[in-house]
């Protein structure tokens, strides 16, 4: 029966603790990158604390799957490698104490950990995704922060560019207004001496009045000749102008029922059903392709809607040898034969085509929903298996602190994200089942942890330069002594 003992507590003490740290620092990190990523959706919109304390929310949670590895990676080669360089780890062995009995209590943690991930990702996640991504679409509408500077181009209204020299008592002076919501070739320029804005009442639209101005406005559509020297414009001035311009300076929020349907939004029991309803779909479609080919232009045979396969196939298909039939026709009619083949064969690659179509986009429906079903899983794979090459391998190098374990965690995660990636994009892009591309970097890495397990189990010193160096030199030895044993057998043979 497993019961705590001191050193268990002893080693999850000095495991938590780590884990902990590095989980939220990996957070960090990896929020500052997401950031930087959807650094447009939020600045200069105005957005308020409530708005971005829920981004922030959301985007951590989403952030989970990527930083829970990576710590539990960081956390045990950073215990493990504390353990080794302080020597503890070496008392424990030597008091007969086996590795996979110092990692027990670690190992049950861990255990629970990749339940509670699996069960955050298949009921957490989707949740947060959905908000996170509704919010996302909601920013990316929303117009940004109306603050005119002075001096440059405000570009914040759609197809507007406007200039203002400067700014005193609400009252802008020397306005420039480039209007290209028609097209750069119809482009409208607008001159004014000072004007004044405003919103609407119900806050939807830019109110823009100005005094005293000049309106230019290209007519390049209306031209007569081809001649680029003869484009009419209108030229209009004006003392007083209202110009009324699209600007929705209020947050409106996306109703989350837009992201209802996606992968992202789902559970496995959701993500199973959609995929089996699509899939009978897709095969259902395909049954129908394929009978209507065959029953209607199976060897170029017109057969009516409706009637049988078996029609078909009793139909001696030894009448319609190539060669047999080729022979038969004189010139003439074999030119238009070949014509008529050539339309057959061209209506025929025009059908597939149309068919691939159809169901390109239910089958790319089915992979992403696959995709996101087997991603539930090798988020709790991933945990264990970064466990089982952090632990070992810290014992084993026997370096504390934030120096080599950072190192080698960031290189570790590298090559694990590239091969998940790859993995990924071939099961997106069909080359791959969804099974092979997701569970790509489970299969590479598992071996990597067994066999770091084994290595620090029977003390191996993988990381010992002393050896690697004899090693070496072993291995020149002996290759120079081949080496001279051939010249050698090369010279008695040359002098005989």
């Amino acid at each position: 029966m497993f019961r705590f003992k001191k050193i268990d507590l002893y080693i999850f003490k000095s495991f938590f603790t780590l884990f902990l740290m590095t989980f939220f620092i990996c957070i960090f990190i990896l929020l500052m990158q997401f950031l930087w990523k959807h650094f447009a959706e939020l600045v200069g919109k105005g957005i308020g604390p409530d708005v971005l304390a829920e981004f922030f929310l959301y985007a951590i949670l989403t952030l989970v799957p990527l930083a829970l590895p990576l710590a539990i990676l960081l956390a045990s080669l950073m215990t493990f490698g504390n353990l080794g360089e302080n020597f503890e780890l070496t008392a424990m062995k030597s008091a007969g104490i086996s590795l996979f009995r110092i990692i027990r209590p670690l190992i049950v943690f861990i255990v629970f950990v990749c339940i509670g991930a699996f069960y955050f990702s298949n009921n957490v996640l989707p949740i947060s995704q959905t908000k996170l991504w509704t919010l996302i679409f909601s920013l990316r509408q929303k117009s940004p922060e109306f603050d005119i500077p002075k001096g440059e181009f405000y570009s914040g209204i759609n197809g507007i560019n406007l200039y203002v020299r400067d700014k005193k008592d609400g009252l802008l002076k020397d306005l420039m207004i480039y209007d290209f919501s028609g097209g750069f070739n119809n482009a409208t320029v607008m001159v004014a001496d000072s004007g004044r804005v405003q919103f609407t009442k119900d806050k939807k639209y830019l109110l823009l009045i100005l005094y005293d101005g000049e309106n230019f406005e290209n007519l390049k559509k209306q031209r007569i000749t081809n001649s680029l020297s003869n484009i009419p414009y209108r030229r209009e001035i004006f003392e007083y102008k209202e110009i009324l311009l699209d600007f929705d300076s209020d947050f409106t929020r996306f109703d989350e029922s837009i992201l209802e349907d996606q992968h992202v939004s789902k559970n496995i029991a959701q993500l199973t059903q959609s995929i089996d309803s699509v899939n009978k779909i897709v095969q259902l479609r395909i049954k129908e392709q394929a009978t209507e080919i065959v029953e209607r232009r199976y060897f170029g045979r017109e057969i009516e809607p409706g009637r049988s396969l078996e029609i078909s196939k009793n139909i001696d298909l030894k009448k319609y040898d190539p060669d047999t039939l080729l022979n038969s026709f004189d010139p003439i009619d074999l030119e238009v034969v070949a014509n008529m083949a050539i339309q057959k064969a061209n209506e025929m690659k025009n059908q597939i085509e149309y068919n691939n179509i159809i169901l390109g986009e239910p089958q790319k429906y089915v992979s992403r929903h696959e995709i996101e079903w087997h991603r539930k899983f090798t988020l709790s794979f991933a945990c264990l298996i970064f466990f089982f090459i952090g632990a070992p391998l810290g014992a084993i190098i026997r370096k504390g602190g934030l120096g080599a374990p950072v190192v080698i965690s960031v290189i570790m995660f590298i090559i694990y994200y590239i091969i998940d990636n790859t993995g990924y994009k071939m099961s997106r892009e069909g080359l791959w089942t969804a099974f092979q591309g997701m569970w790509l970097s489970s299969s590479v890495l598992l071996p990597l942890g067994i066999f770091l397990t084994y290595k620090s189990a029977v003390d191996a010193t993988l990381f010992n330069t002393e050896q690697y160096i004899k090693f070496w030199d072993k291995t020149k030895q002996k290759f120079f002594q081949v080496v001279r044993r051939k010249n050698k057998n090369y010279e008695e043979k040359f002098i005989s």
